[in-house]
């Protein structure tokens, strides 16, 4: 059964910092794009940062760049986000995503080209 468990989310005060970690289990992922989305209540899925099957090349959307680094270890199958200087807007539940298909462009991976996703971990950043 192929699994996404994501793990570090927790409540921080604004100004702080977490690092999520998504564990992959069941296949490798090593050659597919993967990506960290949220989700706000009363608020569409949205994504946060992707990054390709290689590691190269990392994308992010404006509202967390220069703030939040993705990166993967392929020889472990884990994503990991780290998250700094948070702000209340980033509160959210945190999903991890792989891509459906192998060797596509992180930078156009989104809801709809996602093939896998993690349960969730939720953010609290209290101001």
């Amino acid at each position: 059964q192929v699994q996404l468990a994501e793990s570090g989310g927790g409540l921080v005060q604004a100004g702080g910092s977490l690092r999520l970690s998504c564990a992959a289990s069941g296949r490798t992922f090593s050659a597919n794009a993967m990506g960290w989305f949220r989700q706000a209540p009363g608020k569409e899925r949205e994504s946060v940062a992707t990054i390709s099957w290689g590691g190269g090349s990392r994308y992010y959307a404006d509202s967390v760049a220069g703030r939040f680094t993705i990166s993967r270890d392929n020889a472990k199958n884990t994503l990991y986000l780290q998250m700094n200087s948070l702000k209340p807007e980033d509160m959210a539940v945190y999903y991890c995503a792989a891509d459906r298909n192998a060797y596509t462009n992180a930078q156009t991976m989104g809801v709809m080209t996602v093939g896998y996703w993690g349960q969730g971990t939720q953010v609290t950043v209290s101001s």
